[in-house]
């Protein structure tokens, strides 16, 4: 087999580093997926697990034909030790939470990190193969990258859920929201007979204000009345003393005639 030149090194070493990890996802997403009996979260984990083996197998295709080695003593040890760790880690995983909830939250953190790990392996992989030429593995790269993400972005929705399902099988619902619990205002005892009471003695002023008012105009009408009477009475004495007088001298003038 030729030597390869360094551009082709470098690309074999990173692809490389993506199938190792493409190997250890695929037990571990096995693992994982014995342990979940959320739906939609097994569907899903089952749809990526089918994702990472086609991943294995295009990188593993793209290193060789670059002329890299998977095959090897290298290679072999590498992906011996890859599984180990990741069957290694089943079992820790299915006993890591207090409850079937923790289990599938821990599992979805963990996978979660993997996810940002291949995220993070496949932008190299395709920024270094842009940079040197390498169109193909660019390619290959981006379109794998795709697919992490998308894997990445369910995973992020996804823990929010199952963080509330562990707070609500483990947490007494008097310890949620913060350990308070959900009051209703009331009113202070008295706040209502002491707003009726105010609106008594209100009505009871304005009625007292009322009368005395009504009874101050009736006194007025009546001391109105009284000296227009008084007026009127001392008009009729003057003009009956008027009268008197005006009849004393007619009768004082007939009896000198």
């Amino acid at each position: 087999m030729a030597e390869l030149n360094a551009r082709d090194t470098k690309l074999v070493q990173y692809l490389n580093e993506a199938l190792t990890k493409e190997k250890q996802l695929e037990t571990a997403l096995e693992a994982h997926i014995s342990m979940t009996t959320l739906v939609p979260y097994r569907k899903r984990l089952k749809q990526h697990l089918s994702e990472t083996k086609r991943h294995a197998r295009e990188v593993e295709r793209r290193i060789k034909k670059l002329g890299g080695d998977t095959n090897g003593i290298g290679g072999v040890v590498q992906d011996v030790a890859a599984k180990g760790a990741a069957l290694a880690q089943g079992p820790i995983h299915a006993v890591r939470g207090t409850s079937e909830q923790e289990v599938l939250l821990k599992n979805a953190r963990t996978e979660f990190k993997e996810e940002a790990e291949e995220i993070g392996t496949y932008t190299m992989i395709e920024n270094l193969a842009a940079k040197v030429g390498d169109r193909d593995t660019a390619k290959l790269a981006k379109a794998i990258l795709r697919e992490e993400k998308r894997m990445a972005g369910f995973l992020e929705k996804l823990i929010p859920r199952l963080t509330s399902a562990v707070a609500q099988a483990e947490i007494p619902a008097r310890e949620r929201n913060g350990g308070r619990r959900r009051t209703t205002a009331r009113k202070p005892a008295g706040t209502t007979r002491t707003r009726g009471a105010a609106s008594s003695r209100s009505g009871s002023g304005r009625k007292s204000a009322s009368t005395r008012s009504s009874g101050s105009r009736s006194t007025a009408r009546r001391k109105a009345s009284g000296s227009s009477s008084r007026a009127s009475k001392g008009r009729t004495t003057a003009r009956r003393k008027t009268a008197s007088r005006k009849t004393a001298r007619r009768t004082t003038a007939r009896s000198s005639r």
